[in-house]
């Protein structure tokens, strides 16, 4: 066995206490009222350590927690499905996520209790209402993540942003908090490994399991006033620029 790995019985561990946690999760967000945002919240963030604990994963926060957490539209880098996990611990919101993770096994049924927004990234027609409903949810005073890439990379650089869904913002005259996302393995170095890029769910959990250690860092970078765009493109540009900058902040990398 490379020397760079988790041991079998700490990958085992790893998979028997998410699969407890998955249980637990599950009861506890049938649970939610979702007419009581603090206690909504509370659950949003236990959630999401849990799922870190579980597998062992560190999580670092580079920068500190916006004052103001409320109505945001949040922006961020995408590059495992731990991404949401990581981003609830520190900062509880609604997600917006493809339409296919709805069908799930458990984190599909888990993801409609915690008020995730479904969408279907094959048809445009979706994305009038999604702006029209994501609009809404702010102005409510509820924070909303996506990931404005539209799908995962390799966590190593960016793709090209997409602007439509920061329209929901402006119409909701709503600030945007971007947000980079970074992994790195035991030695410190960025890594690769955890990314969901062209690899199915299980694939991606084993290779989350064998590593012998895991760190996310995430990073509150900078908080947009959507007053200040002049469109949503213009808005795309700021955030994209500003997440890119510390994405590529890292020379040293461990694929």
């Amino acid at each position: 066995m490379s020397s760079n790995k988790a041991s079998f019985f700490t990958r085992l561990r790893r998979l028997c206490r998410l699969a407890v946690w998955l249980f637990k999760t599950g009861k506890n967000l049938r649970g939610i009222d979702g007419g009581c945002p603090e206690s909504r919240n509370r659950a949003v963030i236990e959630l999401g350590r849990g799922a870190l604990a579980a597998l062992d994963i560190g999580l670092e926060v580079g920068r500190p927690t916006p004052e103001h957490p409320n109505g945001v539209l949040v922006a961020a880098n995408h590059v495992s499905w731990l991404d949401i996990f990581a981003m609830s611990a520190v900062y509880p919101s609604s997600f917006i996520a493809k339409q296919e993770i709805k069908s799930w096994p458990v984190l599909g049924k888990m993801g409609q209790n915690a008020g995730t927004v479904f969408i279907n990234r094959n048809s445009r027609r979706d994305i009038e209402p999604i702006n029209r409903a994501v609009c809404e949810t702010l102005q409510r005073g509820q924070n909303v993540s996506f990931f404005p890439e539209a799908r995962t990379s390799s966590g190593l650089g960016l793709l090209p942003f997409k602007a439509a869904l920061f329209q929901s913002a402006i119409d909701a005259g709503a600030k945007v908090l971007a947000v980079a996302l970074r992994y790195y393995d035991e030695t410190g170095k960025r890594t690769a490994r955890p990314s969901y890029a062209d690899v199915g769910l299980p694939t991606c959990l084993w290779r989350i399991v064998s590593m012998k250690k895991l760190t996310i860092k995430v990073d509150f970078v900078c908080v947009a006033d959507t007053a200040e765009s002049e469109d949503r493109y213009a808005l795309k540009d700021k955030i994209e620029e500003s997440i890119r900058a510390v994405v590529a902040g890292d020379a040293d990398v461990a694929i």
